[in-house]
């Protein structure tokens, strides 16, 4: 299959491929087994194998540096790049509804169906092709994450810009979530002493929280 190619690994059993491209959507309509169950194993190796990459490659992080790391790169965004990488989107089994609208293109599909094929080579070929996998997809990210991990966050440079010149009461709230729950979007705003600064979204809360932030803060410039 030219997935295999992409992925620069090679199916013993190529069911398993098939399994983890198929999303509920599909299998419901199929009467088939989809990838969840692939995807929660992929999601456990996927966590084993970057901490353990981290914790060889750069031994001079701290614990909690270290977790900030894996944090950055095992999240929905770098899978999402990943299958963008490989095209995933040109090999996904989905359901008549999913193709209508979109989701082929869905970001927590394709960080989703990354997992799955994860777990997928790793019952087919063992720990090795599996960490070589994550490893060869993930080794830049990780890198850009060790480097910015003493950076402090929005939300710190925000709160110590506010607080300059004495306390003041920063508010963060979601004023509003869209999409179904497997593809939820957040908006947020923050507050200083009651006053709107700024608005932001993203794929979760604390995303959304963050995007109010660098948003309030690019208006003091």
């Amino acid at each position: 299959m030219e997935i295999e190619e992409r992925i620069g690994y090679n199916f013993k059993n190529k069911e398993l491929l098939k399994k983890a491209l198929t999303h509920t959507s599909y299998a419901y309509e199929h009467n088939v087994e989809s990838n969840e169950k692939l995807e929660f194993l992929g999601d456990s190796i996927l966590e084993f194998i970057s901490s353990k990459y981290i914790y060889q490659k750069y031994p001079k992080l701290k614990e909690g540096e270290m977790t900030k790391v894996r944090a950055t790169v095992v999240c929905e965004n770098s899978l999402y790049k990943i299958a963008k990488l490989h095209d995933f989107s040109d090999f996904l089994y989905l359901g008549k509804s999913e193709q209508v609208t979109g989701g082929k293109n869905r970001p927590a599909i394709l960080a989703d169906s990354v997992e799955a094929v994860i777990a997928a080579i790793y019952l087919d070929g063992g720990i090795e092709p599996a960490d070589r996998f994550i490893i060869q997809n993930l080794k830049n990210e990780i890198e850009i994450a060790t480097k910015n991990v003493g950076i402090k966050d929005y939300k710190t440079v925000l709160q110590e810009k506010l607080q300059e010149h004495g306390d003041v009461k920063i508010e963060y709230q979601i004023t509003k979530e869209k999409g179904p729950d497997h593809n939820k979007s957040f908006e947020a705003q923050v507050k200083c002493d009651g006053e709107i600064l700024a608005k932001g979204e993203g794929k979760s809360k604390k995303e959304a929280h963050m995007q109010a932030a660098k948003r309030a803060l690019e208006s003091f410039k």
